[in-house]
């Protein structure tokens, strides 16, 4: 195993045991209210975010951190090895007690994605990829879905939940399209697990727009080493700047390009 697997292993694991355990010994006196909530789990993500801070720095101090949690770059001397930390993917799912979300830890290389680690701490499932060494759950290698076209499959797809505002009626034409053609469309509320899931080929395909990188960059490479693509709305590989994904088999993404091309232009106009 990649020494900078283990220890991006060791992190998630900490950083999601101390979310699972918060999860599941709420706080009898907690006063539920939306301020108290966003208090409540944002306390829990920098707590989370700082043991799995404390952990990389222990074995890299010289290493580039970029926080999902900040917001912000924790510059090292090695600018040429960058982890990038989501302590919780599936902030509203906590909040509301819906079990499912995870942490997301990936390294990438000179610019390149070399390793992902995405924790399920409340199913206890460990996604794991390297860079030529495939996709893995809990040990066992993962492949993608087999789907050719869009007939009996399941879609996932997100939405900008701080800026509902910002949603163009084309992105809302084509999850028409696609929920007419598919066999169920579906939003779960953690990036990660989305992603990831692609990978395990519990779902067909992926499509979201406007992500941020440290909600999508565990996941890409989980996809990748699955067998699967990722691309931007245009073929490319610009998601990294755009956050517009679509990711699944060649033949899924093809039959979304094909049918969908159109409306994936004028959601990027």
């Amino acid at each position: 195993m990649h020494p900078m697997l283990n220890i991006a292993i060791r992190a998630a694991r900490v950083a999601g045991n101390l979310i699972a355990k918060c999860y599941e010994i709420p706080d009898n006196n907690y006063e539920v209210s939306k301020k108290d909530n966003n208090y409540f789990v944002k306390s829990i993500t920098k707590k989370a975010e700082s043991l799995i801070v404390e952990i990389i720095r222990k074995f890299y101090p010289h290493h580039t951190l970029l926080s999902e949690e900040l917001r912000e770059l924790y510059s090292g001397k090695n600018t040429d090895v960058q982890w990038i930390i989501t302590p919780l993917s599936g902030t509203y799912n906590f909040i509301k007690r819906f079990p499912h979300f995870s942490v997301s830890i990936a390294v990438r290389i000179k610019n390149n994605t070399k390793i992902a680690v995405i924790y399920d701490p409340i199913r206890n499932e460990l996604f794991t990829a390297s860079s030529g060494k495939g996709t893995q759950l809990n040990g066992y290698r993962l492949r993608g879905s087999t789907a050719r076209n869009l007939n009996g499959t399941i879609l996932v797809t997100g939405f900008p939940v701080n800026q509902k505002h910002s949603i163009k009626n084309s992105y809302i034409i084509l999850m028409k399209k696609l929920f007419i053609q598919c066999a169920d469309l579906r939003r779960t509320g953690s990036t990660a697990l989305d992603l990831a899931y692609v990978a395990a080929g519990r779902v067909d395909g992926f499509l979201e727009m406007g992500l941020k990188p440290w909600e999508f960059t565990g996941g890409e490479l989980l996809v990748r080493e699955s067998g699967n693509l990722i691309t931007d709305f245009t073929g490319g590989n610009d998601y990294l700047v755009s956050g517009n994904i679509i990711a699944g088999n060649s033949s899924i993404i093809k039959v979304i390009f094909k049918t969908m091309s159109k409306d994936l232009m004028q959601c990027i106009e």
